[in-house]
Formats: structure tokens, sequence, C-alpha cells
């Protein structure tokens, strides 16, 4: 009895440590970086409060409230990168990396200014402190 005790104790510790090992590996090969060539050229970011939809969102047309940025092929931003920069809480928007779960935005040291999270293909979204929704899509060519 004592023995059979110990043995399903082993095998249920061995199976939850194969499950968190496999488990791991695959979720990490699930997640696929982008190549920056990919991601370049010309994104439509909107900003708009958490609880507007889109349909309200359309019938506002503030020019204000949409920014066309380009995502240059050497990870800078070009046109739009001052109309981003000014949502971002004095912050500027220098450059941008693809990550695994979405894309980031840099500032004048390199370091990470805002995370957008990927929501579909060429489509990201970030929410900033100020409970604000910076959606960005990519524009047809």
């Amino acid at each position: 009895m004592i023995h059979n005790g110990f043995t399903y104790r082993t095998t249920a510790w061995l199976l939850a440590t194969f499950m968190m090992i496999f488990g791991d590996v695959a979720m990490a090969s699930s997640l696929k970086l982008a190549d920056p060539s990919e991601l370049a050229g010309k994104w439509q970011a909107t900003l708009i409060a958490k609880d507007d939809s889109p349909e309200s969102q359309a019938l506002q047309d503030k020019p204000s409230n949409v920014c066309v940025i380009d995502f240059q092929p050497k990870q800078t931003l070009g046109e739009g990168a001052d109309c981003l920069s000014a949502w971002l809480d004095g912050e500027s928007a220098i450059g941008w990396f693809p990550e695994p779960d979405g894309l980031a935005i840099t500032g004048k040291e390199g370091s990470k200014v805002l995370f957008l999270s990927r929501q579909r293909d060429g489509s990201y979204k970030a929410t900033l402190k100020s409970d604000l929704v910076i959606t960005l899509v990519r524009q047809v060519q």
C-alpha cells in the first residue's frame, strides 16, 4: 500500500514536470518574431476612449485623433512620429522594433516608451496610462 502511494506520487510529479517543460517549449515556439521588413510601411494610428465604439469613432472625425505613421525599414519612425509623440505624455517616438507578441515604440535613448499588443495580422493595440487606447492598423498599400 505504501509502495503504491509512492509510485502514484512520483508519477504525478513526473507528469507535472513534463507538462511544464514541454508546455513551455510549445508556447515559446508558437510566438513568431516578425521580420522588420514585414512591418515597414504606412500604418494608421487612432486614439480613442476605451468605451468608444468603432461607429461613434467614425462619426467624430477628429484629425488630431488619427495619425498616419511611416515605419521605416531601418526601424525608425518617419512621417507621423510627431503626431504619435503628442499622445505619449512628453515621450518622443523615434524608433520601433518587433516583439513576439507585439510591437515596441522606442524613445530617444532606445528605451521602450510604448508596447502595442498584437490583436491579429496588421492590427495592434495599446492602452495609455490615461486609459485612452491607441490602435495601429496597417494601411493598404
